[in-house]
């Protein structure tokens, strides 16, 4: 490709910087995928929206597959950071206080203002009917935070990492965040009308989770038997 052809392929009246205009079609497709979803979403809308050449979303990432595993990947990512959670669970203190941490972060980031972003109504539409590309969110955010919640369940529990109870604690635990996720400020407000999403609410429902699962682990470890 030559230097003018590349020229082209930079959103019109924005900065000429290639990162920038990367980051644009991200964010533009984000919002596309969130309100279409991944079927019915077309690079022609996602280039046109982001002010960019028909042509950038192959030239950026190679296709709108790939597009959409990059925006699934930074999804993930503002929904709980990676290395957020690395601080947490590798950080000092009591597991039970860890955990307490960790579940303070999700509820907050799916309940919380953030709740109303994309990200999450992309995650949410790729749980209920996933796509070729949960695979690359596997790999690249699912499977890394999975570890370091089996790593601090397993402590918990005194269990090895690959224990079946161990498993079973953490989508145990998992479970409550997905169907938080999955139903929308709507859904959950029809559902259970005694749930809201404010500040106080908000706090309500990750003290109710830590009980929840503090419960469920130590009934678990008390089961467990005896070497």
């Amino acid at each position: 490709m030559t230097d003018d052809a590349r020229v082209h392929l930079r959103p019109r009246g924005r900065r000429d910087d290639g990162a920038a205009t990367r980051l644009q079609i991200l964010e533009v497709a984000g919002e596309v995928f969130a309100e279409k979803g991944f079927d019915r979403a077309t690079g022609k809308e996602i280039t046109e929206r982001a002010g960019a050449n028909s042509a950038a979303v192959n030239y950026y990432y190679h296709g709108i597959d790939r597009l959409y595993g990059e925006v699934l990947v930074e999804a993930h990512r503002r929904l709980v950071a990676y290395d957020v959670l690395a601080a947490i669970t590798k950080g000092e203190g009591r597991p039970e206080d860890k955990l307490r941490r960790l579940l303070g972060v999700v509820v907050k980031a799916i309940m919380g203002p953030k709740g109303s972003s994309w990200a999450l109504r992309v995650l949410s539409r790729e749980i209920l009917a996933p796509s070729a590309m949960f695979e690359v969110l596997r790999e690249r955010e699912l499977l890394p935070k999975k570890q370091l919640m089996t790593e601090l369940i397993s402590e918990m529990l005194g269990l090895p990492p690959d224990h079946p109870a161990v498993a079973r604690a953490c989508i145990s635990i998992a479970a409550p965040f997905l169907m938080l996720l999955i139903g929308d400020r709507v859904v959950v407000s029809r559902m259970f009308p005694g749930i809201d999403r404010d500040e106080r609410a908000v706090d309500d429902m990750v003290e109710h989770l830590i009980r929840f699962s503090l419960g469920g682990i130590a009934a678990l470890a008390a089961a467990q038997p005896k070497p």
